[in-house]
């Protein structure tokens, strides 16, 4: 018999038996935590108590085991092991109680919480079903490779809250409101025509507010330094009085290969995702927040704005795509009402190489390029050059690299010649019979959990080695 078969057959069949011969010299409490697995689910209250309890003592497994990048095979099958077995019993809790725990959350739907706050409230109410913010917090220095993956719970709870209707759309509604900051930059923006938020620029030009992103180390990329800055201008731009239309670019990069360009974005920052500076949550903060912002406007705290029932407060958005969207700039384009690209400028979704969903891209871009070109930009990489007959399915007008500063004031006065009222409407029916809000809380739902499992996968770190050079880069 050869070694390897020989060492096979040593190798306990029982999961819990392998757990056992992991826990050799650790004093882990195995068999304690095996009885407290609950069986079943009952009522709400009961349930609580008896699946913190269960939690506590995976936890408490899991911390006693080395740290992940010290752990011999045996240990990283048992901590796999015992993950799973909690993230059971968390799935198992919230199919019977998300909604009774959401109201419970809410104070009976009458209290907003955006997702940052939700979870951790979460973790309050109900301990173990999210991690702490101390748990998270623990976390935040180390390499994405080195982390343990307790965010992958919060992506399990908010999953289950958006796969319920009135909690998903409660919860799609909070996240829709301005932000608290907005009120006091919104009077400074209209007593001085611009505002500067570090990674974003506001300015007022004529009818139009231009929003500007500013990232140029990064080539205007998307990271944890960007994402608030970028959700208050949108709140801003959206609900700006004195402006009627709202336009997105890229500001100057420092790259030598791009001086003296403008860049609309490169998407994620790779580098900050692979020393693990991106948390789990940016991405649901982002996708519920200022890029739903785009698509459906911002909420007033009375109406839910479905385009049924109510609506909130929008603006028409164009874009200007010069010299390349790459990844989540490339998603926002799926958002924008009117896409303006400089002849040399191209397009794509790279969530492959990435090891990530990208966005509500799976959703929104079939409605424009068709179910097999959607597929080979999302799975296969396919570069999407604006100017070609792929790219005019998204770009709505080409026009020369160094002409983009008229193009762009043409078409605003094209668009706000005859009123912003008109516009809004069409906006309004688009949405509602191509996607209406439930349509989006679904996809999130799905998009919660997977992204979660997604962003914490040894498969993302092979991808970012393997075609991004992550581990040579300087961050």
């Amino acid at each position: 018999m050869a070694a390897t078969d020989q060492h096979m057959n040593d190798r306990p069949a029982d999961p819990i038996a392998a757990l056992r011969q992991a826990a050799a010299g650790l004093d882990l409490p195995v068999d304690r935590w095996r009885g407290a697995e609950p069986a079943s689910v009952t009522d709400f209250a009961s349930d609580r108590r008896l699946c913190s309890e269960f939690w506590h003592l995976s936890h408490d497994i899991i911390a006693r085991l080395p740290p992940k990048p010290a752990r011999t095979a045996e240990q990283a099958k048992a901590a796999e092991l015992v993950h799973e077995r909690a993230r059971r019993a968390r799935g198992r809790f919230l199919e019977a109680h998300v909604g009774e725990l959401y109201a419970s959350l809410t104070h009976n739907l009458s209290q907003f919480l955006r997702v940052e706050e939700l979870v951790h409230t979460a973790a309050e109410l109900c301990p173990g079903l999210t991690p702490t913010r101390e748990q998270v917090l623990r976390e935040e220095a180390l390499f994405q490779r080195d982390k343990e993956g307790h965010e992958i719970d919060q992506g399990i709870f908010l999953s289950h809250v958006l796969g319920d209707e009135a909690a998903g759309r409660h919860l799609c509604h909070a996240m829709l409101l301005p932000r608290i900051d907005v009120s006091e930059h919104l009077s400074r923006f209209a007593t001085e025509g611009k505002l500067d938020l570090g990674p974003i620029m506001l300015s007022r030009q004529g009818k139009a507010i231009h929003l500007v992103m500013n990232n140029p180390r990064y080539l205007n990329a998307e990271d944890q330094t960007t994402i608030d800055a970028m959700e208050t201008a949108v709140d801003i731009a959206t609900l700006d009085p004195t402006t009627e239309i709202a336009v997105l670019r890229g500001g100057l990069v420092e790259h030598p290969k791009y001086a003296g360009k403008r860049i609309l974005g490169s998407g994620i920052n790779l580098t900050h995702l692979y020393r693990g500076k991106i948390p789990y949550l940016w991405y649901m903060q982002r996708e519920l927040g200022f890029v739903h912002k785009f698509f459906r406007g911002v909420a007033r705290r009375e109406a839910l704005p479905d385009d049924v029932h109510g609506h909130g407060i929008e603006k028409p958005w164009i874009a200007a795509v010069e010299s390349f969207a790459i990844g989540g700039h490339c998603q926002i384009l799926l958002t924008m009402d009117y896409v303006i690209a400089a002849d040399d400028a191209y397009m794509t979704l790279p969530a492959r190489k990435e090891g990530i969903i990208p966005g509500a891209s799976n959703m929104r871009l079939p409605r424009f390029t068709g179910d097999r070109i959607a597929r080979q930009a999302i799975q296969y990489g396919r570069r999407l050059d604006c100017d070609s007959a792929e790219g005019r399915l998204i770009c709505d007008e080409i026009v020369p690299a160094g002409e983009m500063d008229e193009a762009v004031g043409r078409v605003v006065e094209g668009l706000t010649s005859s009123g912003a009222v008109g516009a809004i409407g069409n906006r309004q029916a688009f949405r509602v019979a191509q996607e209406p809000l439930d349509m989006l809380r679904r996809y999130c739902a799905v998009y919660a959990r997977e992204q979660a499992h997604c962003h914490f996968s040894p498969a993302l770190i092979g991808n970012l080695e393997q075609y991004w050079d992550a581990q040579n880069r300087k961050g």
